[in-house]
């Protein structure tokens, strides 16, 4: 039985090993030694997130982002462009200063959102708060207050402290008695958001309208100190975020009947219509060189900080796999292509115009890797519906080094979902293998993600040295192959609404002329 065993194993492995064509073992090592001990991840990321910082769209330093990625890999030797598919309203940041002046003086941590307008001159005014309504009578009734008025239109926080600290640190009786306070003013808030008519995307415009001179708002994350930072919703007025500290200071002095006096001023330059693109990086193959792996991640981001692990750490990661796969593995038996995608945070425009503009592109790419989550370690890996890739993904992981392959959790042939989180979801829908190399959280969806903190120092690049490693190794596999990656795809799950299958992610049309906050 135990020769049976051992027989068996051997068996295993050789169908591993032979049914991937021409692996050499040794450029595999060199990925390897390169990733670890030569990596320019640390440079790379000081470049762009601290020399070029926050890529909006539109903004003078999308632009340079765009030909900076593709100078880097020029001087790698490496043939690259920038390829515009449309243009976007042009905006730069400037200064955002808001100043307590009554009933206390101090300043408030604030900035305005992007495509925030200026101010003229510096506004000073009373601040008062949306406040609970009975009906929508009262509400109209009260609607008439905001004009002169600095608006308040966020719900204001009951705690600053996440659950998770109340959870640690409370008495059990009264962690569950303020998660019931929460639920409640949740709940509440919602319902006079309902009794208005309107939702929080609306409701900026809805102050402006009836007379407002600003607008101020807090998204907090849950986490400490996080703020979400997006576009304004306002067309002639600031639309300002401030930290929870500073709104719920104000709230308190409004709820015991003070009236807050703030001076708020916003600059900043509208540029018109910019050229909105993506930045595309290739490797030209040889023996089939028709056939290409895709490498994927976009270069955008939002402005609150610099968009580090979003998605400056996707945008330096398929930069240094292009760098080691030229080192090591200059002549591909198939075409390495990189997309550097724009307007992602808009909606996955930059790549889905690229799909749109190159039809014929999409037949001839045999998979595409995609990363968008932050700086952790690759941990899983979804199928995405594709039936055969459990077979795929089975040879490539092990040539893997053990650290980084038993990291890494499988669901095949999983499913596409609905309409995808990220670029890749622009590649599926045109029936493309496309995959999202999902990475370990650190905490990114409560502290990063679209957040203030964004920044250089929440990358770690001891995981981004070994997402680097494991990227190359499986780009290198893919172009291996004997032939493309097969397309077969499982049957989708039922809908037990509908008792229909669900239907393969949709195409969806990618914004050519954004001119929307």
């Amino acid at each position: 039985m135990k020769s049976f065993k051992i027989l068996f194993s051997l068996l295993f492995c050789f169908s591993i090993f032979n049914t991937s064509a021409q692996v050499d073992p040794q450029i595999i090592d060199q990925i390897l030694d390169e990733a670890n001990n030569h990596s320019q991840l640390e440079p790379l990321a000081m470049e762009l997130m601290d020399d070029i910082g926050p890529r909006l769209i539109g903004t003078p330093q999308m632009q340079k982002a765009n030909e900076w990625v593709v100078n880097s890999y020029h001087k790698w030797g490496i043939d690259a462009w920038n390829e515009q598919y449309g243009t976007w309203r042009g905006w730069e940041r400037g200064r955002t200063t808001v100043q307590l002046l009554s009933p206390l003086n101090k300043p408030l941590d604030g900035i305005q959102l992007a495509w925030c307008p200026a101010t003229k001159k510096p506004i000073t005014a009373e601040v008062i708060m949306l406040p609970m309504f009975k009906d929508s009578a009262a509400f109209v009734q009260w609607l008439p207050q905001v004009k002169g008025k600095i608006v308040m239109i966020s719900k204001p926080e009951i705690s600053g402290r996440p659950d998770e600290n109340w959870k640690s640190n409370a008495l059990p009786e009264e962690y569950e008695a303020f998660l019931k306070r929460k639920k409640e003013a949740n709940e509440a808030w919602n319902n006079n958001l309902k009794i208005i008519g309107t939702n929080l995307r609306l409701l900026p415009q809805l102050m402006e309208n009836a007379g407002a001179v600003a607008v101020l708002s807090t998204y907090w994350t849950g986490a400490w100190s996080a703020q979400r930072i997006f576009g304004a919703k306002t067309t002639n007025i600031p639309n300002v975020n401030l930290s929870l500290e500073d709104y719920t200071l104000l709230a308190r002095y409004i709820s015991r009947g003070k009236k807050p006096e703030v001076m708020l001023s916003t600059t900043s330059k509208d540029l018109g219509m910019q050229p909105a693109m993506n930045s595309i990086g290739m490797m030209q193959g040889h023996e089939r060189g028709k056939e290409i792996v895709f490498l994927s991640a976009h270069l955008d981001s939002w402005d609150g900080a610099t968009g580090a692990t979003d998605n400056g750490t996707g945008t330096v990661l398929m930069m240094e796999v292009m760098r080691i796969l030229k080192k090591v593995y200059p002549n591909p038996r198939r075409t390495i292509m990189v997309g550097h995608w724009a307007s992602e945070e808009q909606g996955l425009n930059g790549s889905g115009a690229f799909v749109e503009d190159h039809p014929e592109m999409m037949e001839r790419i045999s998979v595409l890797f995609n990363q968008d989550n932050g700086t952790g370690r690759f941990n899983w890996i979804n199928g995405n519906g594709f039936i055969d890739a459990y077979d795929y993904f089975r040879r490539w992981m092990a040539y893997l080094p053990a650290t980084s392959r038993d990291e890494i959790k499988t669901d095949f042939p999983g499913s596409p979902g609905s309409r995808g989180g990220s670029d890749y979801a622009s590649f599926l829908a045109a029936g493309v293998p496309a995959f999202f190399l999902i990475s370990n959280s650190w905490n990114y969806g409560d502290y990063t993600w679209h957040t203030q903190l964004d920044t250089y120092d929440k990358i770690v690049f001891e995981e981004m040295r070994r997402n680097a490693a494991t990227l190359a190794i499986l780009v290198y596999l893919a172009c291996e192959e004997p032939e493309m990656m097969s397309r077969n795809k499982a049957l989708l799950p039922m809908d037990v609404k509908t008792g229909k299958r669900a239907d393969w992610i949709p195409a969806t049309k990618p914004e050519r002329k954004g001119e929307s906050r």
